[in-house]
């Protein structure tokens, strides 16, 4: 059985330890609202750019729309970008996103096809690199330009330059997508080709005419396409993020004042155990004077 120090000493840590997750909570609930508002703000302008290339693409000439558009005709090798996170303390975040970029790899390997990976975020990079460190091309850090389009068009550049190069055919995206706190989507999209919506969703054909014609236009918005896509990724996974952890370190710390209650009874319930047992022999050593 523990000593009366040892509880005392362990009662003591897990309450410092409780102070740390009630912290970190009310700093991600903090950050999360900032998160929050800046994919709500994304959103609109995301889908409506959805909606213009998704149009273009239905009225442009097939043999001149541009390659990352129609893509190469080819589906042998995949470059995937999975988004996740620098920090730890998320809960199931990380996890769940590099859980669904897994079964995707899986599933492409038994079709014998080619996988290469870029790993946004430093966490989701260790967990992969343990079962496919070969195949990883990449792993950028978020520490330096943040959850932006600044980040976003760096990854973007070098996703469209190693497609220009002929180093894929196929590019897919994962990410979570942000609902609420207490729930957050893993997503796969698949970035190159670019992906087109259904055509109940497109805008209607007969409202516009466009100047230049329509491939020109696609030439030009699909690398920007990529770029916001990207941004769309990491302002979500932001979001997602900020709930998640926000979500665990809650959950931490009602598990903390938990613990302590059980602790203190078990301390408390140790020390009347030594006050009896003390009680106990100074009255048998009065008797047997």
């Amino acid at each position: 059985m523990a000593s009366l120090k040892d509880l005392r000493t362990r009662i003591a840590s897990i309450k410092a330890t409780q102070k740390i997750t009630k912290a970190m909570q009310m700093v991600a609930a903090a950050k999360l609202r900032r998160a929050q508002q800046a994919v709500e703000a994304s959103r609109p302008f995301i889908e409506r750019l959805t909606q213009v290339i998704g149009h273009l693409s239905a009225v442009a000439n097939e043999i001149e729309a541009p390659k990352l558009l129609k893509g190469t005709g080819f589906d042998k090798t995949h470059l995937l970008l999975v988004c996740t996170s620098d920090r730890g303390l998320g809960g199931s975040f990380t996890s769940a996103i590099v859980r669904m970029a897994r079964q995707h790899i899986t599933e492409l390997l038994k079709q014998e096809k080619t996988v290469k990976i870029i790993c946004v975020g430093r966490k989701g990079a260790e967990q992969l690199r343990r079962l496919y460190g070969d195949m990883i091309l990449d792993t950028v850090e978020m520490k330096e330009l943040g959850a932006g389009f600044d980040l976003a068009k760096v990854i973007g550049e070098r996703v469209t330059d190693l497609f220009d190069a002929g180093e894929f055919d196929v590019a897919t995206l994962f990410y979570s997508q942000f609902k609420s706190v207490i729930s957050q989507i893993p997503t796969v999209f698949q970035l190159i080709p670019a992906q087109v919506p259904p055509a109940s969703e497109q805008m209607p054909p007969t409202l516009y005419s466009y100047e230049p014609d329509e491939p020109r236009i696609l030439e030009a918005l699909l690398p920007r396409n990529v770029n916001v896509q990207i941004m769309r990724a990491l302002l979500e996974n932001a979001a997602s993020e900020q709930g998640a952890r926000m979500s665990a370190m809650d959950n931490a710390t009602r598990n903390a004042g938990e613990i302590i209650r059980r602790q203190t009874l078990l301390y408390n319930r140790t020390r009347q155990g030594i006050i009896t047992k003390e009680l106990i022999e100074i009255i048998s050593g009065a008797d047997a004077l």
